[in-house]
């Protein structure tokens, strides 16, 4: 595969909500209209998804190179049966190891997990990406100390995949404060940042990277993000971009009463 892939990054959303069959799953309609477009946008199927998930974090960036990758319930307080479920999509040694020496060619050490196992901000919306779950995906960790001039440059690293038709997902949450997700004192500060974040991206490329890595001056930068791990997705992301635009692919301004919440795609439009 030839064709240069676009990268995204997406807002997960909570849990294990696309395996959930109750009310519940009703708040998560636009963002899971925006996730079952992602394979009509991109075009053609992927040979392997590497997904960057805001729940792992290792010393080192970390890739999962388990052929038959388990899966990891990160997760309380859901229905019994969403301990159950299963996202059997295979695992990908070839492509770890692959990526593995290509963030160490670039100065950064990297090494291999044979145990991990599919989290939550993977299997979540994989589930509603690619629901047959038929195409290889291998996750990538984040690296203690959520530096996002690192994870910048761990995007830089891996952009060339994008040329192998490796399909490059960021997945985090544009707004993640818990203590506030449920609470009108989030709606504020969410619609604050993420007016922000979108004008960041939106606007002139070449200035992106500069300005996400000084996102904690950013409007309610902390209220939104009072630890980065669900932003630094992001940051892979924008720096697997390049120079090449962003499209928001997913925007509300009321998820769960009033939080503003965005996706984007970055390159391909």
């Amino acid at each position: 595969m030839s064709t240069r892939l676009p990268v995204y990054f997406i807002s997960h959303g909570g849990g294990p909500w696309s395996y959930m069959d109750d009310p519940s799953r009703a708040v998560y309609a636009k963002l899971e209209a925006s996730l079952a477009a992602m394979p009509g946008e991109i075009g053609v199927t992927p040979a392997a998804v590497l997904m960057i998930s805001a729940h792992w974090e290792e010393p080192e960036f970390t890739l999962m190179s388990n052929p038959r990758p388990p899966m990891l319930y990160d997760y309380y307080g859901f229905p019994d049966y969403t301990y159950q479920v299963r996202y059997d999509a295979p695992g990908d040694p070839s492509l770890a190891e692959h990526t593995r020496q290509i963030i160490e060619d670039a100065g950064m050490p990297a090494r291999l997990d044979p145990q991990r196992g599919f989290d939550h901000g993977a299997f979540t919306p994989l589930k509603i990406i690619y629901p047959a779950a038929d195409v290889p995906v291998v996750q990538l960790s984040l690296k203690a100390g959520l530096d996002p001039q690192a994870h910048l440059a761990l995007g830089r690293a891996i952009a060339p995949l994008r040329e192998q038709g490796v399909l490059i997902v960021g997945s985090g949450l544009s707004y993640h404060n818990l203590r506030q997700f449920f609470s009108p004192r989030g709606w504020g500060p969410s619609h604050e940042f993420d007016g922000w974040l979108s004008g960041v991206l939106l606007g002139e490329s070449s200035k992106r990277d500069q300005l996400l890595a000084a996102w904690e001056v950013a409007p309610a930068a902390r209220a939104a993000h009072p630890r980065e791990e669900h932003l630094l997705p992001l940051m892979v992301a924008a720096g697997a971009a390049g120079d090449e635009p962003a499209r928001r692919t997913y925007h509300e301004t009321d998820f769960l009463g009033g939080l503003a919440v965005s996706s984007y795609r970055f390159g391909k439009s």
